[in-house]
């Protein structure tokens, strides 16, 4: 027999409505989970913020990195990748090399503020030494950056004898890459009175 929503089988009687569910209520403020959790939703919400922002406003907040021509040469795709991904979302213009002959034709066909590269091109530290040389005698007002995991200070004395501004070692975060290339471009630029 049924009646409303009970169903009576055998003597017992079933109820075949929605069990009641314990209410549950948020975490008070002061819980660990709590304060962990309001702060994972912050990162989130201002990392959201940032990209909309971006979406909306396509034009980079300082115009000084827009006039900026970057050239990153480095034999790994990789590297060449996450640095010309990172510097163009920074307002940078940017080109990439793969190896010496490519680079020496990018300098010989545009003018760049700054060169980054790596040391080791190949087998040995000479490709890198050739480029350092070569974007001397092309525009001794580029500034370059030098990137190595193989340093010495040997290697480092040559390097800065040969012209280099900066040299990093290997991995180094981009953010701090970006700062080094920032401080030499604002110490290349004259000084307005």
């Amino acid at each position: 027999m049924v009646s409303n929503s009970r169903v009576i089988t055998q003597g017992r009687s079933l109820d075949l409505r929605r069990p009641k569910l314990p209410v549950t209520r948020p975490h008070s403020s002061g819980s660990l989970l709590y304060r962990a959790s309001v702060t994972a939703l912050k990162k989130v919400s201002g990392r959201l913020s940032r990209i909309l922002q971006r979406l909306e406003d396509p034009t980079p907040k300082s115009p000084e990195p827009a006039t900026v021509h970057l050239l990153i040469v480095d034999d790994e795709e990789a590297i060449r990748f996450s640095m010309s991904e990172y510097f163009t979302q920074h307002g940078f213009k940017v080109d990439t090399a793969r190896e010496l002959e490519e680079a020496e034709e990018l300098l010989g066909n545009n003018s760049y503020e700054v060169v980054i590269q790596d040391l080791r091109l190949g087998p040995s530290d000479r490709d890198g030494l050739e480029i350092i040389k070569l974007v001397r005698n092309r525009n001794p007002e580029t500034r370059i950056v030098v990137l190595t995991a193989y340093g010495s200070t040997e290697v480092e004395d040559e390097l800065l004898r040969s012209g280099a501004d900066a040299i990093l070692r290997k991995p180094k975060p981009l953010s701090q890459v970006a700062q080094v290339i920032q401080g030499l471009v604002e110490s290349r630029r004259p000084q307005q009175a």
